[in-house]
C-alpha cells in the first residue's frame, strides 16, 4: 500500500512538470505545429531514466522506495509515450506523413540515445 501512494504522488507530481513543459512550449512558439514539448519530455524523460536506472542498479537498491517514487512515479507520470502516438497520427491525418515518420524517428532515437547518455553519464561518475 505504501509503494502505491509512493508512486502515485510521483506520478502527479511528473504530470504536473509535463503540464508546465507544454504550457512553457505551446507559448514560447505558439502555432509550431510540430509536437516539440512531448519529443523534449519523451527524450528528457529517456535521459533521466537512463541516469536514474543507472545510478539505482549501481548502488544495488532495486526494491528501494526512491527508485520506485522517481522512476515509476515521477518519470512515469512525466514521460507522454501516450501523447507521442496521438501526436504522430495527428500529423498524419493533418496530411504531414513526411512530419509524422519525422517525428516517430527522432523520438524513437532521442528516447534510445537519450537512455544510453544517461547511462554513460553516472558510469563516467
Amino acid at each position: 500500500m505504501v509503494n502505491t501512494l509512493i508512486v502515485i504522488l510521483g506520478a502527479g507530481l511528473g504530470g504536473g512538470v509535463r503540464h508546465g513543459i507544454n504550457v512553457a512550449v505551446a507559448r514560447l512558439l505558439p502555432g509550431f505545429g510540430f509536437p516539440l514539448a512531448t519529443l523534449v519530455i519523451n527524450v528528457l524523460g529517456s535521459f533521466l531514466m537512463g541516469v536514474l536506472a543507472e545510478g539505482f542498479a549501481l548502488r544495488g537498491a532495486a526494491g528501494h522506495p526512491a527508485r520506485l517514487f522517481l522512476t515509476t512515479g515521477i518519470l512515469g507520470g512525466f514521460t507522454t509515450f501516450s501523447t507521442f502516438s496521438l501526436d504522430a497520427i495527428s500529423l498524419y491525418e493533418r496530411g504531414e506523413p513526411a512530419l509524422a515518420v519525422l517525428y516517430v524517428g527522432v523520438s524513437v532515437a532521442g528516447g534510445l540515445l537519450g537512455l544510453i547518455a544517461g547511462m554513460a553519464l553516472i558510469r563516467a561518475l
